[in-house]
């Protein structure tokens, strides 16, 4: 009897251990060494990864331009959310929201039955934003101040995640992405629209240009699949992710 007992103890910390293992192997793993640091131009970090210098990310003194009025005219902003199809009741964020002006949007969209979490790592750029959430009469806004490794967003809880312009400046990608990914509903959509690298007479600089296939590259790293690139924007695409089941 010892020795019978001893064998299924022994097969118990072999199931432990495997289990454990397999566990942690649903995390995606950063790729060694997850970022370089070398010389850079003046609008980087000096921070690599994989093969792309991470750009300074915009002050919120710079929130006026994102409000400037030729910006619909320019970017064709208008036809960001109809190419999402948000619905009513959706539960979504805007991460690197600066002064607002998707969120407010967005919470129009989802409805007084939806919530719209809008994070950025600058309390300047919260009270902007609360200001012009105001302003539009929305209620189902929630500010969140975040890190620049979490954005302090629900887990489980989302049914897409948007980011405008924002993840080239993402000065920890990887932890960010990770931090995003947990947030989403299994079938949740992460969504990015960033200017074209791929064309340079965009009128942006090119740190803050990302190509199609950098995007897949680093976002291939975390339990994501590629869903469709759309191209309906003059300067930008929107990339649109789905987390896996």
């Amino acid at each position: 009897m010892r020795a019978r007992y001893g064998s299924f103890r022994i097969l118990g910390l072999i199931f432990l251990v495997f289990g454990l293992k397999g566990a942690e192997a649903l995390q995606p793993l950063p790729p060694e060494p997850l970022y370089e640091w070398k010389p850079g131009t003046p609008d980087g970090l000096g921070k690599w990864f994989l093969g792309r210098e991470i750009a300074h990310y915009m002050s919120h003194q710079g929130a006026p331009w994102l409000e400037r009025p030729e910006r619909e005219e320019e970017e064709r902003t208008s036809l960001v959310l109809p190419a999402l199809a948000l619905r009513p009741g959706d539960r979504v964020a805007d991460v690197g929201a600066g002064s607002g002006y998707f969120t407010w949007r967005m919470a129009k969209a989802v409805g007084p039955a939806g919530r719209v979490y809008a994070n950025d790592i600058q309390p300047e750029m919260l009270a902007i934003l609360s200001t012009n959430v105001a302003a539009n009469g929305v209620t189902n806004v929630v500010p969140v101040l975040g890190s620049t490794t979490d954005p302090k967003l629900p887990t489980n809880a989302l049914d897409l995640v948007l980011l405008v312009d924002v993840y080239h400046e993402l000065d920890h990608p990887f932890e960010m992405t990770q931090a995003i990914v947990q947030s989403l509903k299994p079938g949740g959509r992460l969504v990015l629209v960033e200017f074209r690298g791929e064309e340079k007479w965009v009128p942006i600089k090119p740190l803050h240009k990302m190509t199609e296939a950098q995007v897949k590259r680093e976002l291939a790293l975390h339990p994501l699949d590629w869903v469709e690139t759309l191209k309906v924007l003059p300067r930008q695409h929107i990339l649109i992710f789905r987390r896996r089941p």
